[in-house]
C-alpha cells in the first residue's frame, strides 16, 4: 500500500492504525447495541381449545321464510261520532290503554241529561202508583173496592216499574258510550295504518288504526314436499335474519300446516320466536335451517372456533405452540357444534376462546381444554 503524504512517517502509521481499529470496533458496537435493544417479544396469547371430532350428523337444508307478527289487529270504535282528536301517527309505538282517538261526546251528554230527567219523572209516577196500589190493597181486603179498579192500579204500577228499569238501562248505555269516546290501544304495539282523520265521521264499528305487536313474531316457511315429510312439530331449527344479525337463533317448529300449495307442492311451516328488542319487523326475510332425517359423517368442531372475516370462514389450529389458520366450509350448525369441511383431521386442537385477535404463527398458551 502506497501512501502519498507530506506528514511524518510515524504520524502516518498512527493514523492508519487508529482508523483500522475504529473500523473493527464500530460493527461490534452496533451488534452489541442491537443485542441490548432486541425485544423479548410479547408473551404467548392465552387460549382455550377443543378437539376436532368425526361424527354422524343430520343433513340440513336452508330455506327462506317471511316474518309475521303473531298479534295484529284493526282497531275499531264501538260508537259513532266525529273525530275530535287523533294524536298518534303511523310508526308510533303505543302502550296498552294509551289513547288512540277521541270522539266528540256533546250529543251523548245531551241525550244523557234527557234520559236522567225522564228517569226521575218515571220514578215520581212510580211512587204515586205505589201509594195508589197500597190503598187499593187495603180496600180489597175489606171488599170495599171493585176488582177491576184494583187490577188497573196493579198493572199501572207494574208498567211504571218496568219502564223505570228500561230508563236505567238507557242511562247505563249512554254513560258507557260516553266512556268509549276515547278509543284506546288493546295491546302494546306499533301503529301500522290510519283509517280516519280529525273532523271525519266514524260509524259504529268503523276502523281507526292498524296495530301490530312485534314482541312475539312468527316465521312462515314454504317447505318442499320431499323435505316436509321429514319434519315434526317441536323439531329444532336455526333462524337467522341476515340483514340484522350475524348469528343464528335456536328455535323450534311451532306448527306444520296440513294444507299446502298444490301448484308448488310446498307446505307452510311456522316457527314462533321472541323479539324483545323488536328489531325484527314484519315482512323481513328470515333464513331457516332444518335438520333432515338423512345422516352423513362429517368433521365437527365447537361453533365458537369459527372465525368470520367477510365471506371467509376459518379456524385457528394449534401446532407446536403456535396457531395456523385453516379455511373451512360450514355444512351446518347443531346446537353448540358446527359441521365443516377443510384441511382438518380428528384430534386437531382448534381455538375456541381468544381467537378473535390471533395472527398466523402467533405463539399461544393453552390455559384450558
Amino acid at each position: 500500500m502506497i501512501i502519498h503524504s507530506k506528514e511524518k512517517p510515524a504520524v502516518v502509521v498512527c493514523t492508519f492504525l487508529f482508523a483500522l481499529a475504529m473500523f473493527l470496533f464500530i460493527p461490534s458496537v452496533v451488534v452489541f447495541s442491537q443485542e441490548e435493544k432486541k425485544p423479548g417479544g410479547p408473551p404467548p396469547a392465552p387460549v382455550r381449545v377443543a378437539d376436532v371430532e368425526m361424527k354422524m350428523i343430520s343433513k340440513q337444508i336452508e330455506l327462506v321464510g317471511t316474518v309475521k307478527a303473531v298479534t295484529e289487529s284493526r282497531v275499531a270504535t264501538e260508537i259513532s261520532g266525529i273525530v275530535d282528536e287523533f294524536p298518534v301517527r303511523e310508526g308510533d309505538f303505543v302502550s296498552k290503554g294509551q289513547m288512540l282517538l277521541r270522539l266528540r261526546d256533546e250529543r251523548l251528554k245531551i241525550s244523557l241529561n234527557g234520559a236522567v230527567a225522564n228517569r226521575e219523572k218515571i220514578r215520581a209516577n212510580l211512587e204515586e202508583a205505589k201509594k195508589e196500589l197500597d190503598r187499593m190493597e187495603k180496600l180489597r181486603a175489606t171488599q170495599s173496592v171493585a176488582e177491576r179498579r184494583y187490577d188497573t192500579a196493579y198493572f199501572l204500577y207494574q208498567a211504571l216499574f218496568h219502564e223505570l228499569n228500561k230508563s236505567k238501562a238507557e242511562i247505563d248505555l249512554l254513560e258507557y258510550e260516553i266512556s268509549q269516546k276515547n278509543v284506546v290501544a288493546p295491546f302494546s304495539g306499533f301503529v301500522s295504518g290510519k283509517h280516519t282523520q280529525p273532523g271525519e265521521w266514524v260509524s259504529m264499528g268503523g276502523p281507526v288504526v292498524d296495530l301490530i305487536d312485534l314482541s312475539i313474531i312468527e316465521v312462515v316457511v314454504d317447505v318442499p314436499e320431499r323435505f316436509f315429510v321429514n319434519l315434526e312439530t317441536g323439531n329444532d331449527v336455526l333462524v337467522s335474519v341476515k340483514s340484522l344479525f350475524r348469528e343464528s337463533m335456536e328455535e323450534k317448529i311451532e306448527a306444520i300446516y296440513p294444507k299446502g300449495d298444490s301448484n308448488a307442492r310446498t307446505f307452510p311451516v311456522k316457527i314462533t320466536m321472541n323479539n324483545p328488542d323488536m328489531k325484527i319487523k314484519g315482512a323481513m326475510e328470515a333464513h331457516v335451517t332444518f335438520n333432515l332425517m338423512e345422516q352423513q359423517e362429517s368433521l365437527v368442531i365447537h361453533k365458537d372456533a369459527v372465525v368470520i372475516a367477510g365471506k371467509e370462514r376459518f379456524v385457528f389450529v394449534v401446532m407446536n405452540g403456535t396457531v395456523t389458520p385453516v379455511p373451512v366450509v360450514i355444512l351446518g350448525y347443531f346446537e353448540n357444534s358446527a359441521a365443516v369441511e377443510g384441511e382438518l383431521k380428528p384430534g386437531d386442537k382448534v381455538v375456541i376462546r381468544g381467537n378473535e385477535r390471533l395472527r398466523p404463527g402467533q405463539p399461544v398458551k393453552v390455559v384450558e381444554s
